[in-house]
């Protein structure tokens, strides 16, 4: 590896070297750039040709030098009669201007040690390609070493040579004199060119005279560069010293039998015996066997025959060789005619335009990339030409390599991407622009695509032209998947709604909405919900078409793995949207099928998803109620002995009571969870406490899940007790059941007893449907007056009458039993198991012969009895609006602090008394 790298690193030291010493001290390298050393040409390939750049232009050029070392070892005289030569060929084709003739950029410039010159960009010479790599870098370049001529490429520059020729013999009146491979030059995009005239021969006669040519006597003892080579020279140069442009066609037909034989000439000449050798040649040419020319084509070997015909009027002239068939080729004549394009006007351009696409893919690559697409290429600069131009330029596009594509054509496109004027060319470029676009967007770098191609793009998408738009919407789903998603949603697809929006071409709006729905799988899910299913709804027009298509991107929406609409969104939008749509008068009748097709999937897809999360959510519901109901039935023993603060906290914000849990506890249902130490607990902890507290409380709302029947249970010594403390301090049983406020459960189905005892004058009002206390009249619930012998608790009794004056309380009652449904409500969440409707007035037995019991009055009576008044201690017979208790609760508490003037949770064993009583 090492060896290697020193190895490149001596040839790299060389080759610099080279160049440095070659041109040091020209005035050449004062505006060029020298670069490598690429080919050699000229006579005896004694030119180094290097590639170059222009400092100010940067334009690119081949730099010729002629190092003046090779010719040390000759004589002062022999050097400056082979720098005379040199100089005298330079300046001459400085002189002609002609496209067959290499061009010069810069004239001859002389240094100590080298003379130099710039051309155009060169490749190699002809020699170099035929295999002679003589003064050539080391090594050969592969590009040379491998390059071998096409057909086409060898048939026109023959042609070309020929038409070099013609311009000399008939325009310029010049013999070349040393036609040779060595001086035809293969320049950058392959066209051959003439150089060396260093031995050219101008006519002595004047321009309107035939041409005379004088020729000069060879001399054996002049350096070889300072004659001309004898192996492509015609024999009379040396037999009879003459010349004239017959001379040039026998190099001519010299040249083509080495094109196509490898680079070798016809004959070997003996540089040491001249005459001898061309003597015997003399006798050759004379009688040429048909097998000295087996390798040259058959269509050209006649006239090669002539050409190296002994007798110089045989032979045909250059304009003759430029018509013969064989370069009726039609690759060879589309490059001749490329090569003229300069000299016609567009009309003749545009027809040769438009054939150009039915020849171009007979041509090799070689010479459609680097001959036929500068020229192209080239007329960018005429914009009426570009549309006729732009698809051969595409054409080739497809051919060339990435590296090639970006090197070669795009620089040449980035300003026709641009192009808006003259409007109908602007046009024509955009339509043919995207139906290659899936060329564009392979091939073109992603800087070049965000910067010129998508622009151009969105430019179609907002063109006035239908045809432009419609194109440029059918086109986009194809290369959709090469344009990043930023591009797509930030740029693309507004512009595609706007034109689907604000167009008024029916087929416009449907291809928007069929692109979308192309492109909907390069979408993510919310920016189709967001974005693409709410512009649906902003479509005005209901044609058949447009409602068809609206259907097919919910659809696609719909039915898409990656996508899908959710449950909500298709209850809330898509559902209703589309039911509207499909009852559109417009719509046939398998359209209809098809809207409803879409709908029912949609509403089985809903059904199925919503009911399956609701089966999810009871299962979980009925796991946490199994949980809670296990923890009731097993609670701890610390839960047992000792109530938490957590449970009354709970117990305090739920609503619940002793006598809520007496009946939970008996209908088998919990009402407190144990908590845990508050100290200890997580967020994710306290979430499942509070979820566990809020499920518990639902629990505690719900009916009872198998009612129970309660056995009543025989009176204790506490039942005297509590009747006792009713009978002095509440004034009826009806308003104690009422007035116990936030504890209702307690009274909840109890029966009265048949021998209940009344020791104190009693009152009885029966069920007074009409009566007023302040609450809606209708409510209809059993008043009871009660006094014991005393001072009176209460202000006054209520009349039966409306008014705020009641008259008395004894009038009759009809046999209708009292709606009494009102006052369920009050018995807080859990419902008793006996309703108030249940307790109405009823037949009761008489406690003594004629006498009813209050008691049995207020609950069990069937027929109300006839009153009389009742005279309490001198009461008026009415009582005020304040002896009602659901307008002064505080006498319940009064009376409750009277009779247990204890705790607070008496409550509870007062329930159980009254349960003991009336059970």
């Amino acid at each position: 590896m090492e060896s290697m790298l020193n190895k490149l690193k001596s040839t790299v030291t060389k080759v610099t070297a080279d160049v440095t010493s070659a041109v040091m001290g020209n005035p050449v390298t004062r505006e060029f750039e020298v670069g490598r050393h690429i080919a050699s040409g000229g006579p005896g390939l004694s030119w180094r040709i290097y590639n170059g750049t222009k400092k100010s232009t940067k334009q690119e050029v081949a730099v010729f030098v002629f190092d003046k070392k090779i010719i040390d070892k000759y004589q002062k005289f022999d050097k400056d009669q082979i720098i005379d030569s040199l100089k005298r060929g330079v300046q001459q084709l400085t002189r002609l201007r002609h496209p067959r003739l290499l061009t010069v950029q810069h004239p001859l410039e002389e240094s100590r040690d080298c003379l130099a010159f710039c051309t155009e960009p060169v490749f190699a010479s002809l020699s170099n390609v035929l295999g002679n790599w003589e003064n050539l870098p080391s090594p050969v370049p592969t590009d040379i070493k491998d390059h071998k001529l096409y057909d086409v490429e060898t048939k026109y520059g023959l042609l070309q040579v020929s038409e070099g020729l013609s311009f000399l013999h008939s325009g310029v009146k010049m013999v070349h004199g040393n036609l040779t491979p060595e001086n035809i030059i293969l320049n950058k995009s392959g066209a051959w060119k003439i150089m060396g005239f260093d031995f050219s021969i101008s006519s002595t006669n004047p321009s309107e005279q035939e041409p005379k040519y004088a020729c000069k006597e060879w001399d054996p003892n002049l350096p070889p560069l300072c004659l001309p080579n004898p192996e492509y020279l015609a024999p009379e140069y040396i037999l009879s010293v003459s010349c004239d442009s017959a001379s040039d066609m026998y190099s001519l037909g010299v040249v083509m039998h080495a094109v196509f034989n490898e680079g070798k000439p016809i004959f070997q000449v003996n540089k040491h015996d001249i005459f001898k050798s061309f003597s015997r040649q003399l006798d050759q040419l004379s009688r040429l066997s048909p097998s000295a020319l087996t390798h040259i084509p058959e269509g050209v070997r006649d006239h090669v025959k002539m050409l190296l015909s002994v007798t110089s009027t045989v032979r045909p002239d250059a304009d003759q060789m430029t018509k013969i068939p064989f370069f009726d080729d039609v690759g060879a004549v589309t490059l001749q005619y490329i090569d003229s394009l300069f000299q016609r006007d567009n009309l003749q351009k545009s027809q040769f335009y438009k054939g150009l696409p039915k020849v171009l893919p007979k041509l090799p690559k070689r010479v459609v990339v680097f001959r036929i697409l500068p020229a192209l290429t080239s007329e960018f600069v005429n914009p009426d030409m570009v549309p006729f131009v732009l698809p051969n330029v595409l054409l080739i596009a497809e051919e060339c390599t990435k590296e090639e594509y970006q090197r070669l054509i795009m620089p040449d496109l980035t300003p026709v991407f641009k192009q808006q004027e003259p409007v109908q060319a602007s046009n024509m470029i955009l339509l043919i622009f995207l139906q290659k676009m899936d060329l564009l967007l392979t091939k073109t770098p992603p800087e070049d695509i965000k910067n010129s191609v998508l622009p151009m793009v969105y430019r179609a998408l907002e063109a006035p032209s239908i045809q432009i738009q419609e194109l440029c919407l059918n086109i986009i789903p194809t290369f959709a998947n090469l344009i990043d998603y930023p591009s797509m949603k930030n740029a693309l697809i507004p512009r595609i709604k706007t034109a689907c929006l604000q167009t008024s071409s029916l087929a416009v709006r449907v291809n928007s909405l069929v692109c979308l729905g192309k492109i909907l799988e390069y979408l993510d899910k919310w920016f189709v919900i967001d974005e693409i299913l709410p512009f649906l709804q902003q479509i005005p027009s209901r044609e058949p078409a447009v409602l068809m298509g609206i259907l097919g991107i919910y659809k696609c929406t719909f039915t898409h793995k990656k996508l899908g609409i959710p449950k909500e969104h298709l209850a809330g939008k898509s559902l209703p949207h589309l039911v509207s749509l499909s009852i559109d008068n417009n719509l046939n009748l398998t359209q209809f099928n098809s809207f409803m097709a879409v709908i029912r999937d949609m509403l089985n897809r809903m059904e199925a998803e919503h009911k399956t999360k609701l089966e999810q959510l009871h299962i979980m519901q009925e796991q946490q109620r199994s949980l809670n109901i296990s923890n009731q039935l097993n609670p701890s023993e610390e839960t047992k002995s000792t109530p938490s603060p957590g449970n009354e906290l709970e117990n305090m914000f739920s609503g619940s009571s002793g006598s809520s849990e007496v009946n939970g506890k008996e209908n088998g249902s919990s009402t407190a969870a144990p908590q845990p130490n508050r100290m200890s607990l997580t967020l994710e902890e306290k979430q499942r406490l509070a979820r566990e507290q809020e499920q518990a409380a639902k629990l505690r709302s719900q009916q009872p899940l198998a009612p129970q029947t309660v056995r009543p249970t025989p009176a204790t010594s506490q039942t005297k007790d509590l009747t006792s403390s009713l009978l002095n301090n509440v004034a009826s049983l009806g308003s104690l059941s009422l007035g116990s406020g936030p504890k209702p459960a307690a009274a909840q189905g109890a029966m009265v007893p048949a021998g209940f005892p009344s020791s104190s004058p009693m009152g009885s009002v029966g069920s007074m449907p009409g009566m007023s206390n302040g609450y809606n009249p209708g409510m209809g619930f059993p008043m009871a007056s009660a006094r014991p012998a005393g001072p009176s608790l209460y202000g006054g009794m209520a009349t039966t009458n409306s008014t705020p004056s009641f008259t008395s309380l004894a009038q009759s009652q009809p046999n209708k039993a009292p709606d009494m449904s009102s006052l369920d409500s009050l018995f807080g969440p859990q419902k008793p198991k006996v309703s108030l409707n249940q307790m109405a007035p009823k037949p009761a037995p008489m406690t003594a012969p004629g006498a009813p019991s209050p008691w049995l009055n207020q609950f069990g009576a069937q027929q109300t009895q006839p009153a009389a008044p009742l005279a309490m201690g001198g009461a008026p017979p009415a009582f005020s609006m304040q002896a009602n208790p659901f307008f002064s609760p505080q006498n319940f508490s009064q009376a409750t602090t009277t009779a247990n003037p204890g705790k607070l949770q008496q409550s509870a064993s007062v329930n159980n008394d009254l349960k003991d009583l009336f059970g």
